[in-house]
């Protein structure tokens, strides 16, 4: 299932895109896209429901975060062993972990606001994993049965707030609107394998990143078991799970994100994201 949240922001509807890709309401079914509707027994209820009797919804609304209750944004840094090297930095040991703020979080069409003082705004497109029943040290031959789907997110970062600032990652990651998710949440179901997703992202048409989810460091299994032995991880939370090469920090010389910039990006079978970026006014 292709599930989504549409509407004006702070009255999304939930959704559901149907085989021929056309937005079917799903306000009959459920009250929103939540821990309830992402637990096992939700997504059976889901699963029952006959597509071609929901209603249709008309035009092209925008679309939301397509789900609610993100407790928290869990990341995983450096989880491509050729972002890396480009970044200059040791291959890690063990998965390294940051948070954003779940303020930062938005839709996949929203704007992006690059904060008052950013001077190294940069983009990363990631695969995110969404939990669907509480994990809490979870051993890896399991790991993936707690996992309700899964996203596209971008990662945005501020590389000065988070590299030459002092302190953790965090203040460079959790800026407003440096958390796009969506446009789809697609059920684990309908993903064969989320070690071998191609995706790619582009600024102003031009490609920048262009990778596979098999060249991880860590896998999904691997990601949702360890960070499950260090929280609690519950439904509805996501886990960002790294990068492909390409960020403008890696570049030579390093090219950051200016005003009127276009984003675009897409993994294969989660649909594409598109940003206009704006100055902080």
């Amino acid at each position: 299932m292709k599930l989504v949240r549409y509407g004006k922001e702070g009255k999304e509807k939930p959704g559901m895109i149907d085989a021929e890709g056309r937005l079917r309401d799903l306000s009959g079914a459920v009250a929103e896209i939540d821990r309830a509707a992402l637990s096992p027994a939700g997504l059976r209820k889901l699963g029952k429901l006959k597509v071609d009797s929901l209603p249709l919804v008309p035009g092209k609304p925008r679309l939301g975060v397509p789900l609610t209750a993100i407790s928290k944004l869990v990341c995983v840094g450096l989880n491509y062993r050729d972002h890396a090297e480009e970044a200059g930095m040791a291959i890690p040991a063990e998965p390294i972990l940051f948070m954003k703020a779940t303020t930062c979080i938005t839709g996949p069409t929203d704007p992006v606001i690059m904060p008052k003082g950013s001077v190294k705004t940069d983009w990363e497109i990631e695969l995110g994993i969404v939990i669907g029943t509480i994990a809490r040290d979870v051993p890896l031959e399991k790991a993936l049965d707690y996992v309700a789907g899964y996203v596209a997110v971008n990662d945005l970062s501020e590389r000065e707030f988070q590299l030459e600032r002092g302190g953790q990652w965090d203040k460079g990651k959790g800026c407003d609107t440096f958390g796009p998710i969506g446009p789809y949440l697609v059920t684990s179901d309908e993903i064969e394998d989320p070690q071998n997703l191609d995706m790619w992202l582009e600024v102003n048409g031009q490609r920048m990143q262009t990778g596979n989810t098999r060249t991880m460091i860590f896998g999904c299994a691997e990601i949702v078991s360890y960070i499950s032995r260090f929280m609690t991880l519950l439904p509805g939370d996501v886990i960002a799970t790294g990068t492909p090469p390409g960020v403008g920090l890696g570049m030579k010389p390093p090219h950051y994100l200016k005003d009127g910039d276009v984003i675009r990006l897409s993994i294969a079978g989660l649909g594409m994201q598109e940003q206009k970026v704006y100055a902080a006014r």
